[in-house]
């Protein structure tokens, strides 16, 4: 059975070095899954023909001149995007780092930041673990033939109270 203890707990200090490791690692994934989603979803685009379609409906409405592309130059594009990436990674790398020096200076004058925790404890109840008597047999032979043990055998006994 388990049971289960409210404790609280006060965070007063957040490491901002290890605020910087964490989150340098965590948005350079992510930085990199951007920049590798963008381009795969410009294939996508590419390849049905949206950029074009795009561009001849710009050329019959009359806001760009026939003969122009603007979608033509995915080099530059590409560059921009992965340029956009990296200065995106420093600067959320440098605002969670920021953000963890200024918790700890906030922490300093209110005290911190309480967390209430449930932990559980799995294993025996409180109470004493009830065990069959020492010798006692929980199998019985009968000419070579096991039988199980007799119903509620696993159960202590409790003697009567005595009366005075």
């Amino acid at each position: 059975m388990a049971t289960v203890r409210r404790v609280r707990r006060i965070i007063r200090k957040i490491d901002p070095w290890t605020v910087l490791k964490v989150s340098a690692v965590l948005f350079g994934v992510a930085a990199v899954a951007m920049v590798l989603g963008i381009v795969i979803f410009w294939s996508v685009i590419e390849n049905a023909g949206i950029p074009d379609a795009i561009t001849e409906f710009l050329v019959r409405i009359t806001l760009i001149e026939q003969g122009t592309d603007p979608f033509a130059n995915s080099e530059q594009f590409f560059r921009f995007v992965v340029f956009g990436s990296i200065v995106w990674w420093v600067m959320m790398t440098g605002f969670a780092t920021l953000t963890a020096v200024m918790f700890n200076l906030v922490t300093d004058v209110v005290g911190g930041l309480e967390v209430v925790i449930l932990e559980e404890h799995l294993g025996p109840a409180n109470g004493p673990v009830l065990h069959a008597p020492a010798g006692y047999n929980t199998q019985q032979t009968n000419g070579g033939r096991t039988t199980p043990p007799p119903e509620h055998a696993d159960l202590p006994t409790q003697e009567a109270p005595a009366v005075r």
